[in-house]
């Protein structure tokens, strides 16, 4: 690595997956498949990723996806493709795209040189993105770039969104922890999603995650209060650092000061997303 360390971390937590982010939480995403014959909001949310891959059914999304409960994702697919194409559901999901971001950041920023300069910058890293063994970036790589700055800025980061998150789910597995183990010790960061979210769109109960926490704790990632023991805050920075490697490439190809300009350009763009509501107040920390 010849980046800063951590660099690339903090620009993709701080600046990169949470501006891609924003459509999963916005009224944008459920009214352009509801308007599509799609109602129910969670089927709308895991179709419109799941699209790029084609009218695949609840297994290749548990598998692609990782942290989704099974027979969860079984409720909405495949029958979703009865109703629209998957086709039509990346359509939808780049007009919610659209929708959302003109919402939070403004008309102006959506046309400023500034958010241009970001989409370049974004597009840039994801030249050399891989696609072996890595199926969510690969299949989101296989759809045209936008013409437009605000969506060629959003569709960049859902490449460099994927292709970090192909890489975490290899990281998962070298590190011992399945799907559920995974997210409630990303809670335990205070960083991940609360319960409350996670049992929302993740479709888990609280008597799975009661069985994760004992895991943890039978095995000293977790102490009885369901924190983090030294041991629990060493194997998530192990994963951190195995995901770093494995996501390197395209940080390394925009260089040290391109990345410090897109994370500076995407933080701001961050920071106004969140300050017009982008996210719920209680969908992260350690809140149950």
């Amino acid at each position: 690595m010849t980046l800063p360390e951590h660099a690339a971390r903090r620009a993709w937590h701080a600046a990169i997956n949470p501006l891609h982010s924003t459509v999963y939480f916005s009224p944008e995403l459920p009214e352009e498949f509801a308007a599509l014959g799609v109602t129910d909001r969670s089927t709308a949310t895991i179709a419109s990723r799941a699209a790029a891959m084609g009218a695949v059914g609840a297994g290749t999304v548990a598998a692609t996806f990782y942290n989704y409960r099974h027979d969860f994702l079984a409720r909405h697919l495949p029958a979703v493709w009865d109703t629209i194409t998957p086709a039509q559901a990346v359509a939808a999901r780049l007009r919610a795209a659209d929708r959302t971001l003109r919402r939070l950041l403004g008309e102006e920023t959506v046309k400023s040189a500034e958010l241009a300069e970001a989409a370049e910058l974004a597009l840039r890293a994801t030249e050399a993105c891989t696609r072996h063994a890595r199926t969510l970036y690969s299949a989101h790589a296989d759809l045209p770039v936008p013409e437009e700055a605000h969506l060629r800025l959003w569709y960049a980061t859902t490449l460099l969104r994927e292709h970090r998150g192909d890489g975490h789910v290899a990281a998962l597995l070298l590190a011992g922890l399945d799907p559920l183990e995974a997210l409630v010790s990303h809670s335990a960061t205070g960083r991940g999603m609360t319960a409350k979210w996670i049992k929302a769109i993740r479709g888990w109960e609280q008597s799975d995650l009661d069985a994760a926490v004992e895991r943890l704790r039978s095995r000293g990632i977790l102490d009885a209060a369901g924190e983090l023991t030294a041991e629990g805050k060493a194997v998530r920075e192990r994963l951190e650092t195995e995901t770093d490697r494995l996501d390197a490439a395209p940080y390394e190809h925009l260089g040290a000061r391109g990345l410090a300009r897109l994370a500076e350009l995407g933080g701001g763009f961050v920071a106004t997303a969140v300050a017009a509501g982008a996210f719920p107040s209680d969908a992260f920390g350690k809140a149950a």
